[in-house]
């Protein structure tokens, strides 16, 4: 059986009309994030994952910074628990090896850690907030033989 959804990695000018819109229902409707706040420079500069539904619509997204960095992963309520996150999670994780990035890092949402943890990251530092969210940074070494 196939998976409902497929995953793209893409450019911010192909993502942004699937990727603008569940990180707005997820991040600044569900968790009020400012608007100013989850919109910024980094967007064009970043490659983005994009997850659809068997019907091409957006479920969900998340992007990797040109530095190594993960971000702006959000899954439309729906879709959690279905293998979304972690197929997002594996492209840009793809993605990273392939550029020959050695570390990855994030701020992740404190509830959502335990999700990072089971791909092998681990944190870094106490908690702290962020766009009044609690986080906690997480890292995972990379190397050319895990794929």
């Amino acid at each position: 059986m196939s998976r409902p959804f497929t995953i793209s990695v893409l450019d911010w000018s192909a993502a942004k009309p699937y990727a603008r819109p569940v990180r707005e229902r997820v991040f600044i409707d569900e968790q009020r994030v400012p608007r100013q706040l989850e919109w910024d420079e980094w967007d064009e500069s970043c490659e983005h994952a994009v997850a659809c539904d068997a019907e091409g619509a957006a479920i969900g997204t998340a992007r990797l910074l040109p530095d190594g960095r993960l971000g702006r992963m959000a899954v439309l309520r729906a879709w959690r628990g279905r293998g979304v996150g972690a197929g997002l999670l594996a492209a840009l994780l793809l993605r990273a090896r392939e550029r020959g990035i050695v570390r990855i890092t994030l701020h992740a949402q404190t509830h959502a850690a335990g999700f990072y943890r089971r791909f092998g990251f681990s944190e870094r530092g106490g908690e702290f907030l962020e766009a009044g969210i609690p986080h906690v940074e997480m890292a995972l070494e990379l190397s050319a033989d895990r794929a």
